[in-house]
């Protein structure tokens, strides 16, 4: 299943909220340094989806606010 993430780093608080069927909108507080929001973001998609971190993916937008993840 293939998720359409847009994504806002810094934030004050994680939250992940669905916008629609394929759609997901991922607030994570850790900054767009060296990876570390895009690793956050697939910690808190695994967490609101219910599946262990390693079976999500990002496969497209690894340095964008707006990411496709891949979750097997």
């Amino acid at each position: 299943m293939r998720l359409s993430l847009i994504v806002t780093p810094g934030a004050r608080t994680e939250r992940v909220d669905r916008v629609d069927a394929t759609q997901l909108r991922v607030a994570v507080t850790e900054p767009p340094r060296e990876g570390r929001a895009a690793a956050a973001v697939v910690s808190a998609v695994a967490r609101f989806l219910g599946v262990p971190s390693s079976r999500v993916r990002i496969v497209r937008g690894l340095a964008s606010r707006r990411k496709v993840v891949e979750v097997r």
